[in-house]
């Protein structure tokens, strides 16, 4: 059966920040994400882990300035220093809240533009190697043009082609659930096929991005084929609650405490 952890970035917003840690392991929850950190101290956010017994799953690396509409900062060849000092920043959290996988966001950038491809795998090569230093996976995550339309990252082809090419053993797919029906549909072949080079999967429902089972997708087929396919990780809860996060936590309960 999937373990799933709650993004304490999109869930459970009727509390603050660090009270999230709480509401999510009273609810049921053995693990959290969340898009990035930085606002807070790693020990703050260590001790709210540490307290309620989570698992930290994943978190972002800083990607540039987030309210000006940055995205990420891997394929804009300009700002190389920058996604350096990211890195380490994102690294100085690992100690604190044991993550063992960080996403790195590719930025708004042309996908047909040969620089930023160049950036991009290069970005990726040298995250990898400084992460994998401390014994992590980056993983990389396509994101539909729909919700973000000028990513560069737009294609879980692109994206397969990048870690099969690059090769290196902790390069991992960020797989998405509701961004792979958006972007191509065919879900559990895809599921299957890449499963591999899977580091991490997320969802919500699709189109409305809400809790699982509301949307055009069979969740629950889906959650079974992945135990069937023998993931082992977790599935991120990336999703908006419709009304308020506890109500809309039915879906929920045949998973709970995992």
């Amino acid at each position: 059966m999937p373990r799933f952890a709650a993004n304490l970035s999109m869930m459970f917003k009727e509390r603050g920040f660090l009270e999230r840690f709480e509401a999510a392991a009273d609810a049921g929850f053995k693990a959290v994400e969340f898009l990035f950190p930085y606002d807070y101290s790693a020990e703050a956010i260590g001790e709210g882990l540490s307290r309620h017994k989570l698992t930290q799953a994943l978190f972002n690396l800083p990607p540039g300035d987030w309210s000006a509409g940055e995205r990420g900062l891997a394929a804009l060849p300009e700002r190389f220093g920058e996604l350096q000092d990211g890195v380490g920043k994102a690294l100085s959290y690992v100690a604190a809240t044991g993550v063992r996988r960080l996403h790195l966001m590719a930025g708004n950038a042309d996908p047909d533009d040969p620089r930023a491809i160049e950036a991009y795998r290069r970005s990726v090569e040298w995250a990898a190697r400084e992460v994998g230093k401390q014994g992590l996976d980056l993983v990389l995550e396509p994101i539909n043009s729909r919700d973000m339309p000028k990513y560069f990252l737009n294609a879980f082809s692109f994206a397969e082609t990048v870690i099969r090419e690059l090769n290196i053993s902790n390069v991992k797919l960020q797989f998405d659930i509701y961004h792979r029906q958006i972007i191509s549909g065919d879900v559990i072949m895809a599921l299957r096929r890449l499963m591999p080079i899977i580091g991490h999967i997320q969802t919500a429902s699709v189109p409305g991005r809400n809790e699982p089972m509301t949307g055009e997708l069979n969740d629950t087929l889906l959650f079974d084929e992945l135990e069937r396919l023998g993931y082992s990780g977790f599935v991120g809860c990336e999703y908006n609650p419709k009304q308020g996060t506890a109500e809309g936590l039915g879906w929920f309960s045949p998973y709970a405490g995992r």
